[in-house]
């Protein structure tokens, strides 16, 4: 008798693929790197996936602005940045500093509060089609190399929020991080996951979700620490260096490890 494989290559297996994703918000195909590697031109998919808005004077702006201040250096960069980056993002406060050679896409979907610092080389990356993009609240501080990365998701920075150089916080559904929250170096946050329960599939090629990630304030996160897609974690929360969160972390807690454990009640 011949065996058939419950992994069809004609129907993907898409019955099987929604049971194990409908708590998730699936990730679309169209923010794949493939539609920057396939076919089609290098204008417009230099629009679609850097500019966030179709049109030649869309376009001609972000490139001006970017172009003329991204790398002047020193204090006449950060004033000039400051005056005439508000005219690239959606909505820029008082007393914004931009630091150096800073990428930006989508800036059409970034709201920015007053007083924030965004050190050099870092990126700020709204992309996406239905997502409202970036919010950095006021009094925020995004250290050097730092990563936002949308991929239809959205991200929320809260009040004096202060981010270490080297991070990064993907997001493919919602990523919240609460006011007053702590977090060093190279840590991670990663809103968002493969699916990969086809085995005659590359993951590659299977649909991306994610439920998003949601933390509270006043919490301080170690170094080289890591934060999965799908955990809460609460209000005055210390999670300690290298850590890695793969589940919910309850309010006034010390967690630490792999996987990170409660140790103890800071109350």
């Amino acid at each position: 008798m011949e065996k058939t494989s419950k992994y069809d290559k004609n129907n993907l297996n898409s019955e099987n693929i929604n049971k194990t994703t409908k708590n998730y918000k699936i990730i679309g195909d169209e923010l794949r790197t493939k539609q920057l590697t396939g076919k089609g031109s290098k204008f417009g998919k230099y629009s679609e996936f850097i500019v966030g808005k179709k049109g030649f004077a869309a376009f001609l702006k972000y490139e001006f602005l970017t172009c003329t201040f991204s790398d002047c250096p020193g204090a006449l960069g950060i004033f000039l940045r400051g005056i005439f980056y508000r005219f690239l993002f959606k909505k820029v406060g008082k007393g914004v500093s931009f630091g150096r050679n800073i990428t930006v896409r989508h800036p059409n979907k970034i709201v920015i509060g007053n007083n924030v610092v965004i050190d050099d080389n870092c990126m700020l990356d709204a992309k996406g089609t239905e997502n409202k993009g970036i919010e950095i609240k006021d009094g925020v501080f995004i250290g050097r190399n730092t990563i936002l990365s949308c991929k239809d998701g959205n991200i929320t920075l809260g009040e004096n929020t202060n981010i270490g150089f080297n991070s990064e916080l993907c997001s493919a559904n919602d990523l919240n991080i609460g006011k007053n929250t702590l977090i060093a170096a190279y840590v991670y946050f990663v809103a968002g996951d493969h699916t990969y329960n086809v085995t005659d599939k590359p993951v590659i090629e299977q649909r991306g979700r994610s439920q998003g990630i949601n933390i509270g304030e006043n919490c301080w996160f170690g170094v080289k620490t890591t934060v999965f897609d799908g955990v809460n974690i609460g209000n005055d929360v210390i999670i300690g260096a290298s850590a890695v969160v793969n589940t919910d972390i309850p309010s006034f807690s010390i967690a630490v490890g792999i996987p990170a454990k409660v140790i103890k009640n800071r109350l």
